[in-house]
């Protein structure tokens, strides 16, 4: 396949046609917004091939409805956001004399997007909102573990946009590698950490500017004063979403030592009240390939052969041994170890470990030693205990009282920290981060004194000045 080719033609496209108006730009989101609505069963098929089995209905509301909205809130802001920016002069007497500073937004050109199996049509159109609200042109390369899916955004871009607006090319690592190695003038990577040291290694040949939206382990921190019920609800919906496959699942929860046992009960209760059964249910998702089916029943294994108890919380009589499909039951790690392997890796599925803590600053410790999570959550009504978890820990978001819902939010940035990423998008932040901010300063017309004064031969004018400046 010929990257090479359609890049330089996209960037052609860019310099031939220039920055495309906000009427333009509203045309093209409404265009994706198109493309989603007509293709939303295509999609829940794709993604069911995919998967071997994904809830129908999470697929619509993930996948389609959740890339709808962003697009939508695109259209609704990005004529305020293209407005240039008034700055006030330095030294501000220039402003008085009529010199004026501004910001420009102005679009990079061709933003490249490689976008992951877990959400592959949500995290292709939500970044892709802020990449055309900004005026740019964009290369896709959607994931290999998703092909059906993969070939089908091929197909339904395909139709409605030029090569040179809107390219998706489709392969394995080797291709994937190749286009981390293009001279875009910007890239977006969501993924792994590992493969994002890579990715970041490839774009470095050129020195292409990043947003890397990565994961990690975003820890749940369960506050003395929550309401353990409520907590247990939202945690393990947000923990069987998609079965866990997810940047911002929560991947351990922190609970207080004298709550264990009723977070257990209450977390028992929540899954068998939404998957009653779960083997065959259309609802709960399957692990998207044999691979990381086996990465995750180890990590179990290997937490079991350490010591730690192991809850499996299905319904009775059902044996997950002998089934069509690559399903593992909600299971809870209780007191894990760091030296066990779902203490150290993300774990992306449907296994959450327990830890107990027997204060605040024990459970931001423990959040604290290990790398900055792309997501924190706590749980709590104590104002003071919140506000101490929010000032001393630094996670890429927050969500309070619930988990994941802070990425739903189109007016905050979202985005992680060192190893769960850099940079961010959504809304504004995503116009931003996908735009060249340009500094424009326009100098007044009259040649006055303090301007006189900044050429040689330096004088009494510039010594008093320096004077004034040079001081604590």
């Amino acid at each position: 396949m010929d990257m090479q080719g359609i890049l330089a033609r996209q960037k052609a496209a860019h310099l031939r046609d220039g920055a495309p108006t906000a009427e333009q730009r509203i045309e093209r989101l409404d265009r994706c917004v198109a493309l989603l609505v007509d293709h939303a069963k295509a999609i829940e098929d794709a993604l069911n091939t995919d998967f071997g089995s994904r809830s129908r209905e999470a697929t619509a509301f993930t996948d389609v409805a959740a890339s709808i909205g962003p697009l939508k809130h695109a259209k609704a802001h990005l004529a305020r956001w293209m407005a240039p920016e008034k700055r006030k002069t330095t030294p501000a007497i220039l402003g008085l004399f009529g010199a004026k500073a501004e910001v420009r937004y102005q679009p990079k050109g061709v933003v490249g997007i490689i976008s992951p199996w877990n959400f592959p049509v949500n995290l292709t159109f939500a970044p892709l909102a802020g990449v055309l609200a900004a005026g740019n042109r964009a290369m896709i390369k959607p994931s290999e573990f998703t092909p059906a899916t993969s070939e089908l955004m091929k197909t339904m871009f395909g139709k409605v946009f030029s090569e040179e607006e809107i390219a998706v090319v489709t392969g394995g690592p080797e291709l994937g590698e190749a286009f981390a190695h293009l001279a875009f003038d910007h890239l977006i990577f969501t993924g792994a950490t590992s493969i994002a040291r890579h990715v970041m290694r490839a774009a470095a040949d050129n020195l292409v500017p990043l947003t890397l939206e990565l994961g990690g382990k975003s820890p749940v921190i369960l506050g003395k004063s929550a309401d353990i019920g409520v907590a247990a609800a939202r945690i393990m919906n947000g923990k069987t979403l998609n079965a866990g496959q997810i940047c911002l699942a929560p991947d351990y929860v922190l609970a207080p030592h004298d709550k264990l046992d009723s977070f257990v009960a209450a977390a028992q209760a929540s899954v068998a009240k939404m998957f009653p059964t779960i083997k065959d249910n259309p609802d709960y998702t399957s692990i998207v390939a044999q691979r990381h089916y086996e990465r995750i029943t180890g990590y179990i294994d290997d937490a079991r052969a350490k010591g730690a108890r192991i809850v499996e919380l299905k319904p009775d009589g059902e044996d997950f041994s002998q089934q069509e499909h690559r399903k593992i039951p909600p299971t809870l790690i209780l007191e894990p170890t760091d030296d066990m392997k779902v203490m150290q890796e993300e774990i992306f599925g449907p296994v959450l470990p327990v830890k107990t803590y027997r204060s605040v600053d024990e459970a931001i410790g423990y959040v604290n030693g290990h790398d900055r999570p792309l997501g924190l959550y706590y749980f709590g009504d104590d104002a003071a205990e919140r506000e101490q978890v929010l000032r001393q820990t630094t996670p890429g978001g927050v969500t309070i009282n619930d988990v994941i819902f802070h990425v739903a939010q189109e007016e905050l940035p979202f985005g992680g920290v060192g190893p769960s990423g850099m940079g961010s998008y959504h809304g504004v932040d995503g116009f931003r981060e996908f735009s060249h901010r340009k500094a424009i300063y326009t100098q007044i017309k009259k040649d006055i004194g303090p301007l006189q004064a900044m050429r040689p031969p330096y004088g009494p004018a510039i010594r008093k000045y320096l004077a004034g400046q040079l001081k604590r």
